[in-house]
């Protein structure tokens, strides 16, 4: 009989197996169905934040209680518990990396060992960094950063049919002498994980969202379907227009499901962790600085760097793959900044101008008092004419030059002919309320 204190997990393993340790008589087979059964059912395992066991596992604890009993289900101790065979130079350098930036993964340190030539590529196992960590109390806690990608059991077939869009909070950054907060819009592609487009902009703006489309367009091609946010920014007209000419069905997510997003949620981690992680924020000197360094690091390691999830491929090969099948802007190229025109109501003044963003334009006199479309390209904050409402060119809208019109010659009405006056009709004038009541004081004054 067993009188030591029983070891939890074995005490859990004995609890799986009791449906088969309860048959008395056991025929041919009902062992591997049994096990088959319990490996369908959910269980609270210690310690772990998994609920499913399988078939092979259950067995494997059947055979060992069956040889030893209850003692040989408790979990082996390894023998060289507590022990690195790694160098101690390698061991001091992992530990350092580690308290310099303790937000860095095991990935990031192996990367940054081997970048730095004191081991060679492909010689450091994972799990040995991790022991290490774990002996010197610097393995991180369930939840933070470095949990394992979350699986999903959805993927697209081919590049460029499901884009994912989404905005992370970046760091603060110099911008015409003040310190202005960051915000990253990116653009994923679900099949190859590939980022289609992204940049730190000062703000998460429809106009923000928009300027990342049109440059993950003109590099990537032209998107089937865009799974975005459910925000204002996102529910644009502006932007749904745009999607609505190319074709790009948006796609809009349930409110605080950001699941929908998953593999974009993910690389928003592995961004602060392997890019925001190792920036000196210091270093950075303009928006532009920054934006600079992210394409640097996207094009030559995220995009280089074989994924977990495409079977070894990098990003930027399983995007290859599909490049035959990949829709491209084609004839639309040459229409691309005027697909992103904005349209904006303006009541042109009676001095024939219309105001936009703090300036105001000149427009054709003759539509003085009307309502029309101005027509601006907002990345550029540039003007580029008036419509009507059904989108007919009115003619161009120029920047007011009031110096100019000092100068100008205006138009002015052309003056009856006398011919014209002759030729019309004789009416008398009917007198206006003034004249009637002059007459009539004239009149009373004579009596």
């Amino acid at each position: 009989m067993t009188t030591h204190k029983l070891h939890p997990m074995a005490l859990f393993r004995l609890m799986v197996l009791g449906p088969l340790l309860s048959c008395e008589r056991l025929q041919r087979g009902d062992v591997g169905r049994i096990a088959r059964e319990l490996a369908q059912r959910a269980y609270d395992i210690p310690g772990s934040r998994r609920c499913h066991l399988s078939e092979k596992t259950i067995l494997a604890w059947y055979h060992d209680y069956r040889r030893a009993g209850i003692d040989a289900l408790a979990p082996k101790v390894r023998a060289d518990r507590g022990h690195s065979k790694l160098a101690e130079t390698v061991q001091h350098a992992i530990v350092a990396a580690k308290h310099d930036k303790p937000r860095r993964s095991i990935r990031q340190i192996v990367r940054t060992l081997e970048a730095s030539g004191l081991i060679a590529a492909g010689t450091l196992s994972r799990s040995a960094v991790h022991r290490l960590l774990q002996q010197h109390g610097l393995s991180r806690p369930i939840g933070s950063a470095s949990e394992p990608e979350e699986h999903r059991t959805f993927t697209a077939s081919t590049a460029c049919s499901l884009w994912y869009g989404d905005v992370m909070h970046g760091p603060r950054v110099p911008f015409k002498g003040q310190i202005r907060k960051t915000y990253l819009v990116s653009l994923m592609d679900d099949a190859s994980r590939l980022i289609a487009h992204s940049a730190f902009c000062l703000g998460e703006t429809a106009l923000d969202i928009e300027g990342v489309l049109k440059q993950a367009l003109m590099r990537r091609g032209v998107c089937a379907r865009l799974v975005v946010d459910n925000g204002a920014a996102y529910r644009a007209q502006t932007l749904q227009g745009i999607c609505a000419r190319l074709g790009i069905q948006l796609i809009f997510c349930r409110p605080y499901r950001p699941e929908g997003k998953g593999k974009l949620e993910r690389w928003h981690r592995r961004c602060r962790d392997q890019f925001l992680g190792e920036l000196d924020a210091s270093r950075i000197n303009s928006l532009e600085d920054l934006n600079a360094r992210l394409w640097a690091w996207l094009e030559e390691i995220y995009h280089r760097t074989p994924h977990a999830g495409l079977n070894g491929l990098t990003p930027l090969q399983r995007y290859q793959q599909d490049l035959p099948r990949i829709r491209t802007l084609g004839p639309l190229a040459t229409q691309l900044d005027a697909l992103f025109h904005h349209r904006v109501l303006r009541l042109v003044r009676r001095d024939g101008t219309v105001s936009y963003d703090g300036a105001r334009f000149e427009v054709p006199y003759e539509l003085c008092g009307r309502k029309v479309e101005l027509v601006v390209d907002p990345h550029t904050a540039r003007v580029i004419g008036v419509e009507n409402e059904d989108g007919k060119p009115l003619g161009s809208a120029t920047p007011l030059d009031a110096l100019a019109n000092l100068h100008r010659v205006r138009h002015k009405p052309s003056a009856p002919t006398d011919s014209s006056a002759l030729a019309a009709p004789h009416t008398a004038r009917t007198p206006n309320l003034v004249e009637i009541a002059h007459a009539a004081h004239y009149a009373s004054s004579k009596d």
